[in-house]
C-alpha cells in the first residue's frame, strides 16, 4: 500500500530521483485529458473538488508557457470528456483518450465509483492515477493489483472511526446516549462507509435503532428523516454525496430533526452548503477538514477565490491540486512524457510544499501546496 508521510519542504531535490528518461530530447507538446462528470449526480461533487483545479491548473501552465523541462517550456494541451455520471461512460471515455487523442497523462475522475471504474483501465495502459477521491477498504488491495494507483485519501474505515470516535467521546461526556440511526446513499462511497460505520460502532456498543440507504441522486428523503425522528437517535448519521446532503439538512430543517448529532458526509464542507443554510451550518458535523491558516493552503484559496470567484471547499480540492504538482514536478524531474518513469518520480514529489517519502508505516498527511511558477 502506498501511504506518505509528509516530511519538511527540502528546496534541492535533484539528488532525490534520478531517471534516464531525463536524458531524452523534451516532447514539442504534452497532452493530458480527463472524463469528469460535469452533469448527473456526481456534477455537485465533480464541479466543486476536481475540475477547478483541473481548470486553475490549465490556466497556470498557459500563462507561464507550459511544463519546463531541460530548461524549456513545453506548452500542455488538454483534452476533457463529460463521463455524465457513468461509470461505463467514464471508461469509455478513457479508453478514447487513449486510443484516439493519444494523450501523455490522464487525470482521475471524482468518486469512489468512477475511480474504480477506470482504475483497471488506467493499470492496463501504464497510466499513473493519482486520485483524491476515492474512499475504499479496498485501497491496499487494489495498489497490490494496480502498482500504478496513488490514493490521496484514507480508508472508509478510517473515516467511519473518526466520526465513531467523535460519538464516544460524547457518550463519555454524558452528552449524548447510545442511540445511532444511519443512511447512506446505495453508491459504492455510501456503501463502503457505511459497512465500516457499521463495525466501529458495534465496537463502541452503540445501538444502532436505523440503518437505511436510499437511491444515487434521491431527493425526497422526509419519509425516511420522519422513520428516523420516530426512533428519537442521540445521533444522525448520513453517509452521503452532496446532492443528497443537502436535500436531508433542507427537509430536517423542513420537520424539525435536531439530534443531538447530525452528520452528513460529502458536500458539508463545501461553500454552497454554508451559503445555503447560513447560521443553521452551526452545529452540523461532515466528513473532511483542512487548515487554512497554513500560508500555503491559504495563498491556494486566495488563487482559486479570484480565478473562480467562490472559495474553494475546505477538504480534498486543495489536495487534489498538490496532486497535479506532484505530477508536474515529476515530468520535470524526469525529464519528459516517459510514464514509468514519471510515476516512479511521483513517489519523491514536492507536491504540497513538502517533500512526499514512500513510508509504509505511517499514514498520509498533508501541510499545504506550493505557488505555481510565475512567468518570466
Amino acid at each position: 500500500m502506498r501511504l506518505f508521510e509528509i516530511k519538511p519542504f527540502a528546496a534541492a531535490l535533484g539528488a532525490m530521483m534520478v531517471a534516464s528518461a531525463a536524458l531524452a530530447a523534451a516532447p514539442g507538446e504534452i497532452r493530458i485529458g480527463y472524463a469528469i462528470s460535469k452533469t448527473g449526480p456526481y456534477a455537485g461533487g465533480a464541479s466543486t473538488t476536481v475540475l477547478p483545479n483541473y481548470q486553475m491548473w490549465a490556466a497556470e501552465l498557459e500563462e507561464v508557457g507550459g511544463i519546463e523541462i531541460d530548461g524549456k517550456r513545453v506548452p500542455v494541451k488538454f483534452f476533457e470528456y463529460d463521463d455524465r455520471s457513468s461509470s461505463e461512460e467514464a471508461v469509455r471515455a478513457v479508453e478514447r483518450l487513449i486510443n484516439q487523442d493519444k494523450v501523455d497523462f490522464i487525470l482521475p475522475p471524482w468518486g469512489t465509483a468512477m475511480n474504480l471504474a477506470v482504475g483497471p483501465v488506467l493499470d492496463r495502459h501504464g497510466y499513473p492515477h493519482l486520485t483524491t477521491t476515492m474512499i475504499s477498504d479496498r485501497i491496499p488491495q487494489l495498489q497490490e493489483r494496480w502498482p500504478n494507483l496513488f490514493a490521496f485519501t484514507l480508508t472508509s474505515s478510517d473515516y467511519a472511526h473518526g466520526v465513531v470516535n467523535v460519538l464516544k467521546r460524547l457518550r463519555d461526556e454524558g452528552r449524548i446516549a447510545s442511540k445511532v440511526a444511519m443512511v447512506n446513499v446505495a453508491d459504492q462511497f455510501g456503501v463502503e462507509l457505511a459497512k465500516a460505520a457499521r463495525t466501529a460502532l458495534a465496537e463502541e456498543k452503540f445501538d444502532v435503532v436505523y440503518d437505511q440507504s436510499y437511491p444515487l441522486g434521491s431527493q425526497d428523503l422526509q419519509n425516511i428523516l420522519n422513520e428516523v425522528r420516530r426512533r428519537e437517535p442521540d445521533a444522525f448519521l448520513a453517509f452521503s454525496y452532496p446532492p443528497d446532503t443537502l436535500a436531508l439538512n433542507d427537509q430536517a430543517q423542513a420537520i424539525g430533526f435536531n439530534p443531538k448529532v447530525f452528520y452528513t458526509a460529502i458536500g458539508t464542507v463545501f461553500p454552497v452548503f454554508k451559503d445555503r443554510f447560513g447560521q443553521n451550518t452551526e452545529g452540523v458535523l461532515g466528513l473532511g477538514g483542512m487548515s487554512p491558516d497554513v500560508p500555503s493552503i491559504a495563498d491556494y484559496r486566495e488563487r482559486h477565490e479570484k480565478m473562480f470567484d467562490r472559495q474553494a471547499d475546505y477538504n480534498g480540492s486543495v489536495v487534489t491540486y498538490a496532486t497535479l504538482q506532484i505530477l508536474q514536478q515529476a515530468i520535470e524531474r524526469t525529464g519528459g512524457v516517459d510514464r514509468k518513469a514519471v510515476e516512479n518520480g511521483a513517489i519523491v514529489g514536492q507536491g504540497a510544499a513538502a517533500d512526499l517519502a514512500l513510508d509504509p508505516a505511517v499514514q498520509r498527511a498533508y501541510l499545504g501546496v506550493a505557488a505555481p511558477a510565475q512567468s518570466a
